[in-house]
């Protein structure tokens, strides 16, 4: 009897490690789109405040390639008086390639930032120094390029045209710093510098900055961070010494875009 138990377990054993690699071979790879959502307690676009303090709801998608190629679309609301007249949607478009060297990462791509409903002939005098009026929605389109290096990574944006349709702006330039760090357990901190540098325009550059830590819990990631910058926003407005003095709709309740605040988010990707 024991010789005959032993050979029916060992078959037994051997048809349960053959269904487990049938099924692991049959299992479905992953899906090469992903989708993502976020609310934050307020919208920060390099630094400058999008939403007039109040809280933004963004999400968008990706599709990633094994060659490295990628696609993506991301939205999110925004006030008009951040320079969008008309517009409460901000719709960006990308793609581009994207690889990594072992320790090392190379990004190569372009971002179009899309504004329906917005009005870029309002945008005539944002510029001073330009006697030119764009017509149509507020856009902006820019190429870039990134390189990474275990936490950290650096990445040029330049514009292709008007920066967001400010006359004679073609040509701006935003640098990107930034700093991820995985302490474990589900915790990250983060940092990042960037600086503007308008064309034609320099009463528009300004240096931004954030630091944060970020919790990870079961996907669900909660982040906090400062955000500052040096940005010309003491208010009241003016366009060469005060451009960055918004408001949270035409003409009313001016406040500095560029203050610093504290910036809360929960965020998923899935």
């Amino acid at each position: 009897m024991r010789k005959f138990i032993v050979p029916m377990a060992m078959a037994t054993a051997s048809l349960l490690s053959s269904a487990a690699v049938a099924q692991q071979a049959a299992a479905p790879a992953p899906s090469p789109v992903t989708g993502n959502i976020t609310l934050a307690s307020e919208y920060r676009f390099r630094g400058i405040d999008q939403t007039a303090g109040k809280p933004a709801i963004q999400g968008g998608f990706d599709y990633s390639h094994a060659s490295g190629v990628y696609l993506g679309n991301w939205n999110s609301n925004i006030n008009q008086g951040a320079g969008f007249p008309g517009g409460n949607i901000e719709m960006d478009f990308y793609g581009g390639w994207k690889k990594a060297f072992g320790d090392f990462g190379l990004d190569i791509g372009a971002i179009y930032y899309y504004y329906p409903g917005s009005d870029a002939s309002f945008l005539g005098a944002a510029n001073p120094h330009s006697t030119q009026t764009n017509s149509g929605n507020v856009s902006n389109t820019e190429f870039y390029i990134g390189g990474s290096w275990k936490f950290l990574s650096a990445k040029w944006f330049h514009s292709l045209g008007d920066y967001f349709s400010i006359p004679d702006t073609s040509g701006t330039d935003y640098f990107d710093f930034a700093a991820t760090y995985d302490l474990g357990n589900g915790w990250g901190v983060l940092g990042h510098v960037g600086l503007l540098k308008v064309k034609g325009y320099s009463d528009l550059d300004y240096t931004d900055y954030k630091l944060g830590v970020t919790k990870d819990i079961t996907g669900w990631v909660l982040g906090a961070a400062y955000v500052g910058t040096n940005a010309k926003g003491n208010c009241p407005f003016d366009a060469t010494t005060s451009p960055y003095c918004f408001s949270n709709s035409i003409g009313q309740s001016s406040r500095d875009a560029g203050r610093g605040t504290i910036v809360l988010s929960v965020g998923k990707t899935f």
